[in-house]
């Protein structure tokens, strides 16, 4: 020990040596004192402070570090960063809560001045400055949760002025912490909905590189009780009431109640009202999906067709198209489903073209009731056998669910094909061209094929 001590001592006087030796009157060195005696002093207790962090002298590095801060805090970052490793490890080093306490204010406090000398540094300036605060308080003061949501706060709101946005990475660290205090009844459902309006926009665009805080962002929303459809009405009911038109207002809300899968009146009055604010076809098939449930089928005619008249992308046209021939078939009007179906085939190829043959499928055999012969009925599976397969490749990309069931009535079908007696009556050689003559399939063509015996 005395060999290290011996060696330090040495080292301290190489270093004070240097220094003896440089002219601190030069202008360069103005930061560190008035007079070059002071700057002389502050650049060698800058110099051992870094030393006796190196061999855990905490007592006089402490010293050092005191004299930086009173008589020079602007002329080094590197004061205030090993500050910050000075007082980090008294904090673990500490032997009581109250001694702790006192370490962790020092700590803090170091942010503080940072912030006052170092605030516009081009890297590591404002809003680096209280991140690190933020998470700092975090860690050492976890008890503290009004002191950490105002820190948190601050910080966020200095990274939006200095960078343009948020980091997600703290927008996620304070949003838990957020969803905690609620469960705890710390914080109100309000100041979690807010909150997750505020930031859910900027989680919307991260790339994959974020994705991680973008899951932890929507899991605490999600399990944390706030977005329940009883406390959304209790907050929003009254905003709607008095601004029934303000379009943010209800976009901001229907995605909240849809997100929570809300099935409230209120939730059907907001939809409605968002939909006559702004029409879009993805709100008319959600209301037209809940009228349904209602059996309304007539209302959900209305805000299906009222969205295909003024819908333009092809896309959207098709899956209105669609939900359009689903609801006619629901309510027994296969003429007219097949016809939507239909329509829907002759817009430009979709993922959703698989869904459409699979139900115009089912509304020509539904249709071959009007035939009047075995024959003529039973051929009609042909076509709907053809329609199945055609959907079966589509399907199998887009609902693998939907195509085992497209399978299995397509087995059905089979089993319902004439006989070969029925052909061989009728002069149907199998594998020969036929062409339906009845029902919704009437003039369709497709192959004779018999019965599997």
């Amino acid at each position: 020990m005395k060999a290290v001590k011996l060696f330090i001592g040495l080292a301290f006087a190489l270093v004070a040596g240097s220094a003896s030796a440089q002219d601190f009157s030069d202008p360069q060195y103005a930061k560190w004192g008035e007079t070059p005696e002071q700057r002389k002093e502050n650049i060698l207790a800058s110099t051992f402070l870094k030393e006796e962090l190196a061999n855990r002298n905490y007592p006089q590095a402490t010293k050092y570090l005191q004299q930086l801060l009173a008589s020079c805090p602007a002329a080094s970052e590197n004061t205030f960063v090993r500050g910050v490793t000075l007082y980090k490890n008294k904090i673990n080093r500490a032997k009581s809560l109250a001694e702790k306490n006192v370490y962790v204010d020092s700590l803090l406090l170091l942010y503080d001045l940072r912030l006052q000398h170092f605030a516009n540094h081009p890297k590591r300036g404002k809003a680096y400055i209280l991140d690190r605060k933020a998470r700092e308080h975090l860690t050492y003061r976890e008890g503290d949760r009004e002191g950490i949501r105002a820190d948190f706060e601050t910080a966020l709101a200095a990274q939006v002025e200095v960078n343009g946005a948020a980091s997600p990475e703290l927008v996620a660290i304070y949003f838990k912490n957020l969803c905690d205090d609620y469960k705890n009844d710390i914080v109100d459902a309000m100041t979690i909905v807010n909150v997750y309006d505020k930031y859910s926009s900027l989680f919307a665009s991260v790339d994959e590189s974020q994705a991680e805080f973008k899951s932890q962002f929507e899991t605490c929303f999600s399990t944390s009780g706030a977005a329940s459809c009883e406390n959304l009405q209790k907050i929003f009911e009254p905003r709607i009431a008095a601004t029934p038109s303000d379009e943010a207002l209800l976009a901001n809300v229907y995605g909240l109640l849809a997100k929570a899968n809300c099935e409230s009146d209120f939730f059907l009055t907001v939809a409605e009202m968002y939909y006559g604010v702004k029409p879009q076809s993805s709100v008319a098939m959600m209301l037209a999906q809940v009228f349904q449930g209602k059996k309304n089928f007539d209302k959900a005619k209305q805000y299906l067709r009222e969205a295909l008249a003024n819908e333009t992308v092809g896309e959207e046209r098709e899956k209105l198209l669609v939900r359009i021939g689903i609801l006619e078939m629901t309510a027994n009007n296969f003429a007219v489903a097949a016809k939507s179906f239909n329509e829907a085939l002759n817009v430009d190829e979709t993922d959703d073209d698989g869904l459409a043959l699979y139900f115009l499928a089912q509304c020509y055999v539904a249709g071959s009731g009007d035939c009047g012969s075995e024959l003529s009925k039973h051929a009609v599976y042909w076509i709907g056998y053809d329609y199945l397969q055609k959907a079966l490749p589509l399907l199998e990309v887009t609902d693998a669910s939907l195509a085992e069931n497209a399978k299995k009535l397509a087995n059905s079908y089979r089993s319902v094909f004439p006989t070969a007696e029925e052909c061989f009556f009728a002069e149907l050689k199998e594998g020969a061209t036929y062409t339906i003559g009845c029902g919704l399939a009437k003039g369709l063509s497709t192959r004779v094929r018999y019965r599997a015996q």
